[in-house]
């Protein structure tokens, strides 16, 4: 039977007395016990030593993580920089510490105390101090850093250093949430960001105190990751049985379909795959034949989220409702998923898709009860059964939904012009442009855009190359892309930077949508205060029925499982992880 131990919950923050734990947890337990030796999910038979090859698409131009503009190689953050606290990947929100080796709760709920372990260090062997944890608050907090930062943290309002090794961070509000989220923040050197300016888009290696050093690189071809044979950190319970590759080279590809064909010629080691079509196809051949390379699918239990083809509302095209549903119900997903995806997706129909905070039926009492007073700015479809995305399964079919399609627009106004094109009686043409990060895509939008002008509405869609795409959706400057939002078990203090009014205009900001909603905006402001787990829930589920009656996007598909392929040079854990990117495990995996 294992061992939970018990930790400050936060109903209690406003009872008890302070106390401290090696560990915090949203719902008041820890799975792993003060004296702990590592997770699960890892192996003490970890093997060190070995170069592990991946691949990235695009290129990089800065070597900051944490910035708007450009892009940094991917594992940058990860494998140089380190957080003052670190998520268990089985446990739904629960963190152990690594930089700080103690933490406290304050008993109303409106600070926490990190203490530092003194053995901490940056990879120039000077010592994180609690100035350092100051000086990262207040740098990710300010315009230099990601406009993300500023609105993830922003209700920590001021850093207190005690000591050397001791700081506490003040809140503006009681959220039981926000000590798990202090504990997010990584730790910068003060020293080296103030010689080397935060906002500087430069290519010098940065310093951090992870557990890797940046070797060697060449912009656009490689980065090579090597171990810090000094690293501090090695022996921490939260680090043993991982970090075991002497070097991680990280190797730069334009095409997916062309890093593929270099990873079955071995010029990498691992793929995690996002395509259905070459997932099917293209893993096969003589070294999966004869096992050389492994193909293998990898359960998980990580909510899906939702992704979608979405709406830009800052385009006024897709301000009325009716176009944004109308466009929804000439989309074939079935006819997708059996004749593109193989038949391996699961059509999402929530914004907590696979998962228990998913809205599902009619509203539950409680969840009427956080509707009911903003039923004047809700649309009344809230209130009934959760709405699902339009399906051709019979009895339904496209043609069915193509006519729905066409009243609805012929509602709003639109009526067609002799190009064939809906016009409204403002001029406008109802086009409008797909930009696209990838050409795997185009597949899937043919056939869309194929329906969609049978209604009169023309889409186009072009890929674009990634620093260009990032650049573009930084600045909201798309009609249309194709956009994750992924959801933690957990969902918090993010959820503003996805929905939000606030965020709307930031650029950079995860609305990409661009909702103004202030119904969505009260939903938002009740989910990140939740005092509980249950409220937590109902507000999820209301905040996800109001986010589907608005039809912002043409809902996508998701996978309750990872798609992965591998030489066969590894040795792994026994147990797998419950909620976990491939990538992420794979820094357990060791070379044979």
């Amino acid at each position: 039977m294992r061992h939970f131990a018990l930790v400050i919950a936060f109903m209690w923050l406003f009872t008890g007395d302070v106390r401290a734990d090696h560990g915090l947890s949203l719902d008041g337990q820890l799975k792993y016990p003060h004296d702990f030796k590592g997770f699960d999910y890892t192996s003490p038979n970890a093997k060190p030593g070995g170069t592990l090859n991946l691949h990235a698409i695009g290129s990089f131009d800065k070597m900051n993580p944490y910035t708007l503009k450009g892009s940094a190689p991917d594992l940058l953050e990860p494998l140089v920089f380190e957080h003052l606290m670190v998520q268990a990947q089985d446990e739904p929100f629960s963190q152990y510490g690594l930089l700080a080796k103690k933490v406290e709760l304050a008993a109303d709920g409106m600070s926490v105390t990190f203490h530092l372990d003194p053995e901490a260090r940056f990879s120039d062997n000077t010592p994180v101090t609690a100035a350092d944890v100051q000086f990262s608050l207040e740098t990710l907090q300010s315009p230099k850093a990601h406009p993300f930062y500023q609105s993830y943290w922003r209700d920590i309002t001021r850093a207190e250093i005690l000591s050397p090794h001791a700081i506490r961070l003040h809140f503006r509000q009681t959220n039981r949430e926000l000590p798990l989220i202090a504990g997010e923040i990584p730790v910068l050197s003060k020293a080296f960001f103030t010689q080397h300016p935060f906002d500087q888009e430069s290519l010098t290696t940065p310093l951090g105190s992870g557990p890797y050093l940046i070797e060697e690189f060449k912009a656009g071809k490689f980065v090579t990751y090597r171990k810090n044979p000094n690293y501090w950190g090695s022996q921490r319970p939260v680090n043993r049985g991982q970090y075991s590759f002497e070097r991680i080279v990280l190797k730069f590809y334009k095409d997916p379909v062309v890093a593929l064909e270099a990873f079955k010629a071995g010029e990498f080691d691992f793929m995690h795959e996002n395509n259905s079509k070459q997932w099917a196809r293209d893993y096969e051949g003589p070294k999966f034949a004869q096992g050389l390379i492994k193909k293998e699918t990898l359960p998980h239990k990580r909510g899906a989220g939702m992704q979608g083809l979405i709406f830009n509302l800052r385009r006024p095209i897709f301000q009325d409702i009716r176009v944004r549903k109308a466009m929804g119900l000439a989309f074939d997903f079935e006819w997708s998923n059996d004749n593109l995806f193989h038949g391996q997706y699961t059509r999402s129909t929530s914004y907590f898709s696979n998962s228990e905070l998913a809205a599902e039926g009619a509203p539950s009492p409680e969840e009427q009860a956080l509707l009911t007073p903003l039923k004047e700015q809700l649309d009344p479809s809230v209130f009934g059964p959760v709405p699902v995305p339009p399906t051709t399964t019979p009895p339904n079919s496209l043609r069915q939904n193509l006519r729905a399609a066409t009243k609805l627009l012929q509602e709003a106004g639109w009526k067609l012009g002799t190009d064939g094109i809906l016009t409204n009686d403002k001029g406008l043409r109802l086009e409008a442009e797909a930009l696209l990060a990838s050409p795997a895509f185009e597949r899937i939008l043919a056939p869309y855009a194929a329906n969609l002008e049978k209604l009169g509405i023309k889409l186009h869609y072009r890929t674009v190359d990634t620093s260009l795409y990032q650049s573009r959706v930084h600045d909201f400057d798309y009609d249309m892309i194709v956009n994750g939002f992924g959801q933690s078990q957990s969902p918090g203090n993010e959820q503003r930077d996805m929905w939000h009014s606030a965020s709307a205009d930031i650029k950079g900001s995860h609305n990409r949508i661009g909702i103004r909603d202030p119904a969505v905006d009260a939903l938002v402001e009740k989910l990140i205060h939740a005092k509980n787990r249950s409220e937590l829930i109902t507000v999820c589920r209301a905040l996800d029925r109001v986010l589907l009656a608005g039809h912002y996007l043409v809902p996508n598909w998701h996978l309750t499982y990872h798609r992965v392929a591998y030489w066969d040079r590894f040795g792994r854990p026994e147990k797998t992880p419950l909620y976990y990117t491939p990538e992420g495990w794979l820094l357990s995996w060791w070379m044979k």
